[in-house]
């Protein structure tokens, strides 16, 4: 579509397969090609399908192949502090965000382009949904999906970019002419508010069976808790980085309001008091093994955490970019350093307290057990196909050659730049070059966020009451973490930087540490720091270890917030570019 907007025509009716779930699911792959508007909402089937493709870019922001392209993928985490892309050399947006040379003209356009499209196929759908042959509860549930999608869609330009145009329920084509000028932070806020309330009272709870995946109750209060949360936090209160200029009440709230938090922790509380998910966990699948639930729970395609979740066929997706090369990973992203460091002791205590127990020479022993679950390190224990047991992942230098070379095709230098892999959500017992399919899909919203949510706004509203420790303390129970109890007697201040440390390694490579330093506006200090990976040399028997500079990360404040694409800016004077672009 031509204007002031960038909003495509009629989108192509075709249920793509990698997106699709063929467990009894809504999203069954469906083939639907060349439908005008009258033959697609006329019929029952096509009209749900159109809405089922609605769906399948519900998972693009948080896609670990988001900014993919000359043979290299990786999303957010290599945007961030957490992880280094592949490639240093290429010119993805990942890059752009690392290096600080993000501009309006090469910025990636996904976030303004998809939501947009799938906007516009929105509202061409609840145009047309008098006449679909539906029965009376099905147009009921499908509107509050649909309007639900519509919501998130907004709420993910609202992360990027803060205040967007709100098109309502207008569909516009070639040649209409579109007021492209911003709403308000508090009117986008407002509006996917009720969008979800609205979904939330015609839903059911949860989905199941055959629904399974489909927007329910809760998915509607999680993005509520969401949305307030962003809404409390300080890059979006007091005219955010645009001060008193006339964009402060676009990018931000222009003034502060404590009773911000209130509403962020009542929404979160409502998700808890549907005692309707729950953490997951498991000590019976390999015993002895103490906290096993968190990476088991990837592994699950059904289970009691998941709010939200990106439906996938049987897939390698994860295998095939995060594992190590001699199992035919694609490289990926690759943690740093500083990420592992975060990882405290088993017993709770941080690796630079001197009570802790931990030992520079066995770095990887006794820590929190969600390091093991997240991060492939060396020595590092993987099943081998055709062996009962598993062997360690050898990732070093041989210092026995001279001159001294990496040990193998994994090893840093050579299949990693820091040293590290991703191990999270990738499932242990999938060979992407050998045999077995992953059953999982990925998640979007899970109730330790909501815990987290909680948390971090009842914190900020009130100070750390009993309801603040019990959420942080139930997940590092979950953990692993022995004791899990918190210390008492934290300030807010204290608790405030526990609750965002435990949201750091909880809620690591899911999409959410790119958005949190900036929404906390600490990204200043996280990404503008020297980088750093770790060599193993190992000579004979011997083994040291050698953290090294891998990358300078440079954070400029417009950053805080994407610029909108050059070519936006371009069609209408009136969209108002973000601050210091």
């Amino acid at each position: 579509m031509k204007g002031k907007i960038a909003l495509p025509a009629l989108i192509a009716l075709l249920i793509t397969g990698f997106m699709s779930c063929k467990k009894n699911s809504f999203l069954d792959q469906t083939v639907i090609s060349s439908l005008d508007e009258q033959s697609t909402f006329s019929d029952s089937a096509n009209a749900m399908a159109f809405l089922n493709q609605i769906y399948v870019d519900i998972g693009f922001a948080q896609d670990p192949r988001r900014f993919g392209g000359n043979g290299y993928a990786a999303g957010l985490e290599a945007a961030c502090d957490e992880a280094e892309g592949p490639n240093a050399s290429s010119s993805n947006g990942f890059i752009q965000f690392a290096t600080g040379t993000v501009n309006a003209s090469v910025v990636p356009d996904d976030a303004w382009r998809i939501p947009y499209k799938n906007i516009r196929a929105v509202n061409q759908f609840l145009k047309h949904l008098p006449t679909i042959p539906f029965s009376a509860n099905q147009k009921k549930h499908s509107e509050a999906e649909a309007r639900f999608l519509r919501a998130w869609y907004y709420a993910i330009m609202l992360q990027h970019y803060g205040g967007v145009p709100i098109i309502g329920d207008s569909i516009y084509d070639a040649s209409s002419t579109i007021a492209a000028v911003r709403a308000t932070y508090k009117e986008c806020v407002d509006y996917i508010l009720a969008e979800c309330d609205y979904a939330a009272n015609n839903l059911p709870i949860v989905q199941t069976g055959a629904e399974y995946g489909r927007i329910s109750r809760g998915a509607a209060l999680a993005l509520k808790s969401r949305v307030l949360l962003f809404a409390a936090s300080p890059l979006f209160n007091n005219g955010g980085i645009a001060g008193g200029s006339e964009l402060a009440s676009i990018v931000a709230y222009p003034d502060s309001d404590p009773n911000r938090w209130k509403l962020a922790a009542d929404a979160a509380e409502a998700v808890i008091a549907m005692n309707a998910y729950s953490l997951h966990y498991d000590s019976t699948t390999i015993p002895g093994e103490i906290g096993y639930g968190f990476q088991n729970l990837f592994m699950r395609r059904y289970n009691s955490e998941y709010i939200l979740a990106r439906m996938m066929n049987d897939n390698k997706y994860l295998e095939s970019l995060w594992d190590v090369p001699s199992r035919g990973g694609g490289g990926g992203a690759f943690p740093y350093q500083e990420l592992v460091d975060a990882f405290p002791m088993a017993n709770g205590l941080p690796i630079t307290d001197p009570a802790s127990g931990y030992d520079p020479n066995n770095p990887y022993r006794n820590r929190d057990p969600r390091l093991d679950y997240t991060i492939i390190h060396d020595s590092t224990l993987r099943t081998v196909f055709g062996a009962n047991q598993p062997s360690p992942l050898l990732l070093y230098t041989n210092t026995a050659q001279n001159p001294p070379v990496a040990a193998s095709g994994d090893a840093v230098f050579k299949g990693t730049p820091t040293g590290l892999y991703i191990f999270k959500m990738v499932d242990r017992d999938v060979i992407n070059n050998s045999v077995h399919n992953s059953s999982r899909c990925l998640p979007l919203i899970r109730y330790a966020e909501i815990l987290l949510n909680y948390a971090e706004a009842k914190n900020e509203f009130s100070g750390p009451d009993a309801t603040v420790y019990q959420a942080i303390e139930v997940i590092r129970r979950r953990a692993g973490i022995r004791p899990f109890e918190l210390p008492a007697g934290f300030s807010q201040d204290e608790m405030r930087e526990v609750i965002r440390h435990e949201r750091r390694l909880e809620l690591a490579f899911e999409g959410h540490r790119f958005f949190d330093v900036r929404r906390w506006k600490i990204a200043e200090e996280t990404e503008t720091r020297v980088m750093h990976g770790m060599e193993v040399r190992r000579n004979g028997s011997n083994k040291s270890f050698h953290p090294f500079e891998v990358r300078k990360h440079h954070f400029t404040p417009a950053m805080y917030l994407w610029p909108l694409p050059l070519n936006e800016i371009a069609k209408s004077p009136a969209l108002l570019q973000n601050p210091l672009y």
